[in-house]
């Protein structure tokens, strides 16, 4: 009975458009200008121009007065090392509780970022004569942190089977730090200055700030995951900070500095690479 009387109503409905179709195509005058104001005399012409772009400055950037975010509780999988599924489910969970973290940090400033993107690669980005070696990359472009499974494999053998997670979660916390620099449009910036710089050192001087930044918010990002403690950050600092002088990373002490700042601040400031005296930044 309720499918008859829908059908029925569907009929008529079909009726009174066929009839409303047949006004609207028959032949009407133009209307005759209304009597009142001239609307265009408010139209502005300067709405039709293009919005200035967005000025970033990064020694002033609003970030760096935001508080530090809450801890949040991260449940991460066990990581299987020789399994390429399990890089990847490990690195998406690691991800998705990084979005938590940053998450109002963002929501302060107004911002939506879209999600990151987990991959996992067996291939190295890698020269023969590169300065060190790639773990992970975060792509602008895709909004995507790439896992390098030989290179993370390699240093892997020498973590204990109990530092695992926890070393690797500092690495994404790491590559996630650059996608809170390009939401914030300080990673477009840098990227300029190294592209217009003059010297190579001045290049540089600019990539190691961008990256020492980067390893700031991987301690800011850790300090607020409640399953991590300060005897933590010393393990990772061990392994990942404990030597290897790097023209592009900086200087161990100066990495290892950068992690606890970001670690122990009351805001984001905290990581302030961009304002940092010299000694810090080498």
């Amino acid at each position: 009975m309720v499918f008859g009387a829908v059908t029925a109503g569907a009929v008529a409905a079909t009726a009174m458009a066929a009839s409303v179709l047949m006004v609207v195509q028959g032949p009407r005058d133009d209307p005759a200008p209304a009597p009142g104001t001239d609307l265009s005399t408010h139209y502005d012409e300067a709405l039709l121009d293009r919005p200035a772009p967005m000025e970033v400055d990064l020694v002033e950037h609003p970030l760096y007065g935001v508080p530090m975010p809450e801890a949040v509780d991260c449940d991460l999988p066990s990581l299987d090392t020789s399994s390429d599924e399990s890089w990847l489910e490990f690195s998406t969970a690691a991800g998705e509780c990084l979005d938590t973290v940053w998450a109002p940090v963002m929501e302060d400033l107004g911002l939506r970022p879209e999600s990151v993107d987990f991959e996992v690669s067996t291939d190295s980005p890698d020269a023969d004569n590169a300065d060190g070696y790639t773990l992970a990359y975060y792509e602008i472009d895709h909004h995507r942190i790439t896992v390098v499974l030989p290179n993370v494999r390699e240093l892997g053998e020498n973590v204990p089977d109990s530092e695992q997670e926890m070393v690797w979660l500092a690495l994404m916390g790491h590559e996630y730090g650059h996608h809170v620099q390009y939401a914030t449009g300080i990673l477009p910036v840098t990227h300029d200055l190294r592209r217009d710089a003059e010297e190579e050192t001045e290049e540089l001087d600019t990539l190691r700030r961008t990256e020492l930044q980067a390893e700031c918010m991987a301690g800011v990002a850790l300090n607020s995951i409640s399953e991590i403690g300060a005897g933590d950050l010393e393990t990772i600092n061990d392994h990942f900070n404990s030597g290897g002088d790097l023209e592009t990373h900086g200087r161990a002490a100066n990495r290892a500095f950068w992690l606890e700042q970001g670690w122990a601040q009351d805001t984001v400031a905290g990581c302030n690479t961009y304002e940092a005296e010299q000694r810090r930044v080498t």
